[in-house]
């Protein structure tokens, strides 16, 4: 049962499970941690966390909950300012707001993903700016030596940072370490960070650290995302924003 749970998405406390079941909570413990030997969750104090879904390549990720990405997209694209260097990190739901970037701010929109390159090319009013090096065929982006290098000469305005899993506790988590090297970098080249970030991320880990949610100015989640991990994640010291709840609600001048 507590496998099922963790497998669906859903954090555990030791303590509410020794409850529930009416055993003790060292034998929860025990349990926790065979799973953690399997791969199947992340211990952390007092529970577990489960392994976030986003490990799949960007053509398996991009058509998964594509209407909770536009609603991401759309309202992460209220947060940019004009005339501004803005970088689109890879990831699938960066590459849904490609299609809500207002075409009357010049904006300079940088990225090392091909598909989000490919979209900013398709839209009238941006100008691109492609960080190379080798492409990394799973993430369809850019993400080895030469691209760190290019990014460390960047004075970024605003970043549109991809996270793989995020965690009140864990902080910003990735799968693949040459990414989650290329993602610290960013946050250091950056003056604003932005994560928009789907529910199945939500209180998952990864096993790469890319930094503490501390280090992202907003996290923008989904309008349905349970109170608790609203209250959770802005203890960890960022400013949650909710995105908006149906796809008629578009920003003005957006």
């Amino acid at each position: 049962m507590i496998a099922e749970r963790l497998d669906s998405g859903l954090p555990v406390i030791a303590s509410d499970l020794a409850e529930e079941f009416r055993i003790s909570e060292d034998a929860i413990r025990r349990d926790l941690r065979a799973l953690a030997a399997e791969g199947r969750c992340k211990r952390v104090y007092g529970g577990a966390l489960p392994v976030s879904s986003a490990s799949g390549s960007l053509t398996e990720r991009v058509l998964v909950q594509s209407s909770e990405k536009t609603l991401l997209a759309r309202t992460g694209a209220r947060l940019i300012q004009p005339r501004g260097l803005i970088f689109l990190d890879g990831g699938s739901t960066n590459l849904a707001l490609v299609a809500e970037l207002p075409e009357n701010k010049s904006l300079t929109v940088a990225t090392n993903s091909v598909p989000i390159a490919n979209a900013v090319l398709n839209r009238k009013g941006l100008r691109l700016l492609m960080v190379g090096g080798e492409v990394d065929t799973e993430l369809a982006a850019c993400v080895d030596a030469k691209a760190v290098l290019a990014v460390q000469t960047m004075n970024i305005d605003h970043c549109f940072l991809g996270a793989c899993a995020v965690s009140s506790q864990l902080g910003l988590g990735g799968f693949n370490p040459a990414d989650t090297l290329f993602k610290r970098v960013l946050l250091s080249r950056s003056q604003r960070v932005t994560a928009l970030v789907t529910l199945d991320k939500l209180e998952t880990r990864a096993p790469h650290v890319i930094g503490p949610l501390a280090f992202v100015h907003e996290l923008v989640v989904p309008h349905d995302t349970p109170s608790h991990l609203l209250e959770t994640l802005e203890k960890a010291g960022t400013s949650v924003l909710i995105a908006d709840e149906s796809p008629q609600s578009v920003a003005t001048g957006v």
